[in-house]
């Protein structure tokens, strides 16, 4: 009883700083292969940066992301957006756990660019956006390739 009156009082509250399906800044957790962060600041309707911070391979990855909005199935809540930007990531060696391309690698440091393609969501009546989006990476620097597996579901407190 007294969890459920606690987290209805934290919902009220933030449902105060978010009304409606826009919102300047949303924060959250990225779940792809791997578990991030990521915060989305929204210049205006159209224009967002994004930083995610996300592990994988028993490394960490920081990518920031200049994302194009547009409206989706002509609803307001929905929002198409595509993207470019770049990323900075180190892993620990290869083996059972670590990243496999850098197994027999002297260089854990990756530096590359990436492009990203999603739709998102935000709900009127609560502070949530949630997104999909697929989000391609090529490596400049260290392991070089590109990366089309980073498909990932995002969640969002999103604050007015």
């Amino acid at each position: 009883m007294k969890k459920t009156a606690i987290i209805t009082t934290i919902l009220i509250i933030l449902s105060i700083f978010s009304a409606n399906a826009q919102y300047n800044l949303g924060v959250g957790l990225r779940l792809n292969y791997g578990y991030g962060v990521s915060i989305k600041y929204n210049m205006n309707r159209s224009k967002s940066f994004e930083g995610i911070v996300y592990s994988r391979w028993r490394g960490i990855n920081f990518t920031g992301l200049y994302e194009i909005h547009k409206p989706a199935f002509q609803a307001q809540n929905w929002r198409w957006y595509y993207g470019v930007g770049g990323h900075l990531g180190y892993w620990r060696d290869g083996g059972r756990y670590g990243n496999p391309w850098f197994e027999n690698n002297n260089s854990n440091t990756v530096i590359g660019a990436d492009g990203i393609l999603g739709l998102e969501y935000t709900f009127k009546k609560i502070p949530l956006n949630m997104s999909v989006d697929w989000k391609p990476a090529f490596n400049i620097v260290g392991y070089t390739g590109l990366w089309l597996d980073d498909v990932a579901i995002t969640a969002r407190l999103a604050i007015k």
